[in-house]
Parts: structure tokens; sequence; C-alpha cells
């Protein structure tokens, strides 16, 4: 007897959460001490409180609204199993699984990355958990002495419900981003930033093929940071993938805007990125990729659509394919 599940993949913008002080200070406020007074606090150990920081400032947690939103979202499309990126760490992700979702998916999975930002790739999953396996001191030939993943590549086996089976292998990772300082010569920080997206993804495809057989059933996903034709994921499509999203439906329209022109020309993107007095770019950051074996089984592609041009709660909009196993 066949059976539909659901893969998708979903960029939580910053899913960090922590301790914040603001309140503790609004409380000393409201209790009558001089605002120019020196206020201490003293914390018995341990603590229970970590700071983490990047370039000199803390994170900032995301916004209980902007949680909220993400978390509608997710309830809204309903997948079996989600890969996610941008999330702080383990902790965060279980406690985003029971308290935001309710506690829709049992499975959790997530390992520390090589991030300096702090950004881990993770899974949710109501389908039981086998193997997992982290990547993230792979290399490169290109580079021996340097880990190639900025974040990781998670492999994650899926299980039937009772344990008996696999039904597939996820690759979830998140590729190195388009994100270039002030400061830095912007065509040579350009040229740096394909170079490494490129082994990135040669490393992927590497890592893939030595872990499966020809007959293996899997998916390659998460977010790519470049569309699905880009250069720099040639490997992808040199490895045989299927792209699970070539038409995807959309769960509504997109927003439309004036001119004409600055509306996307198709359903197939997950990333809006506009530049001032420039119509914007759709591209198919997020993606699904397929085996051979499994890419038969495809039923059909979706993105939850935004409903505002900036993103609900996250720059990235949700992609997800049904598969009949």
């Amino acid at each position: 007897m066949s059976m539909d599940i659901t893969v998708g993949t979903f960029n939580l913008n910053n899913l960090f959460s922590r301790y914040n002080f603001s309140a503790e200070v609004e409380i000393v406020r409201a209790g009558g001490i001089e605002v120019d007074a020196e206020v201490r606090f003293t914390f018995v150990e341990p603590v229970g409180y970590v700071f983490r920081s990047y370039m000199g400032k803390l994170v900032e947690p995301k916004s209980p609204a902007e949680r909220k939103i993400i978390a509608d979202r997710i309830r809204a499309i309903n997948v079996d199993v989600l890969a996610v990126q941008e999330v702080e760490d383990i902790g965060v992700l279980c406690q985003f699984a029971l308290e935001d979702l309710g506690g829709m998916y049992p499975y959790q999975v997530l390992v520390e990355g090589n991030d300096q930002r702090l950004i881990d790739v993770g899974l949710l999953s109501r389908y039981p958990i086998g193997g997992v396996t982290s990547w993230r001191f792979a290399v490169h030939p290109d580079e021996p002495h340097d880990y190639i993943f900025s974040r990781d590549l998670l492999e994650v086996d899926i299980l039937d419900p009772r344990r008996r089976e696999r039904l597939f292998t996820l690759f979830n990772t998140h590729l190195k981003s388009n994100y270039t300082r002030w400061d830095q010569d912007g065509a040579a920080a350009r040229a740096r930033i394909f170079d490494r997206r490129r082994r990135q993804a040669e490393a992927v495809a590497t890592i893939v093929e030595a872990r499966t057989r020809p007959n293996s059933r899997y998916v390659v996903t998460g977010d790519m940071n470049d569309g699905v034709d880009a250069a720099s994921l040639a490997a992808f499509r040199a490895a045989g993938w299927v792209n699970g999203l070539t038409a995807p439906k959309e769960t509504r329209p997109a927003k439309r805007e004036q001119p004409d022109a600055y509306n996307p020309p198709h359903t197939a993107w997950t990333h809006r990125y506009k530049l001032t007095r420039q119509p914007p770019q759709f591209e198919l950051y997020d993606q699904v990729w397929l085996s051979p074996p499994l890419a038969p089984k495809l039923v059909d592609g979706w993105i939850d659509r935004r409903t505002r041009h900036s993103g609900d709660g996250s720059d990235h909009d949700p992609a997800w394919v049904t598969l009949r196993l």
C-alpha cells in the first residue's frame, strides 16, 4: 500500500532564544530606584545563562511576534518532514517544537555546526529518525586544511512509522550566503563567495555519492543561496539529481507590484532581493533535489507564498514536495 509523505525546507531566519535583561531593568525602574543610580545584578552559580555574540555584539532573540508568524506558517503547511536552517541550537529547536508548534513534531535533530553567527541546520519530523551524521568537519581537496561547510551537511535517515525500514535519507545544508561587508571590494568578495559555494556544492555531491548507492532514495535540500541553474550548483545537476520544484504550486498568489516588471515571472522562487531603485530579483534559494530512484515518486511541489514583500517572519518562503512511496 502506497502512502504520501511531504518533505520540505524552511529558513527560519535567526531563530535565536536567550535571556533578555530588559524586563528586569524595567522592574527596577518601577520599584522607584533612581534612573541614574548604579544597579548591580548578581547571579548565583551555576548561572544557567549563556551570552553569545557575533562581531562583538549580543545576538538578539527572535521576537515573539515573528516566532508566532513562522510557527503559524509551519502549522499551515503541515509537512511531515521539515528541514530547517538558521536555528541557534538543539535546545532552541526543541523548545520551538514543543511550545510554538504544540508538539506536532516529536522528533528533532540538530548538530552544532561551524557558523560564527551561531546559525545551524536541523530537522523536524513526524516520522521516526534512524541514523544521524554531521559532516561539519568535511574538507574540499582544494582547501584540505579548512572545513568546507559554513554551517554543516546534516544526514538523517527517515524511518517508517514501525521503524522496520528506511523510507529515504535526507541531506540538509545551508550554503555560503551572498552577504558582503560594506568595507570589502564587492567584485572580489563576490568571486570568493562564488568559489566557496561551488566547492561546498561539490563537497555535498561527493559525500552523497559516497554515502548512497545507485538505487538509493534520498533528498538533498536546504538554503543553497543560489538558483537551481547557477554555475555554483553545477555539481548537483551533474550528479543527476532531479529538481522537485520546477513548477511549484503556491498557497496564495504573490503580492503584486507596480510596474508589472517588478512582479515574479514564475512561481519557482522562495527569496526576493531588491536593490534601491532596481527591480527585485526572485530566486529559488530553498531547494528540494531528489535522487533518480526517488524522482518518479514525486506527486507535486509547493511554496507557501508570503503576504509581505519583505517576508512573513522570514525572508524566505518554505517549500516542499509530496512523495508517494
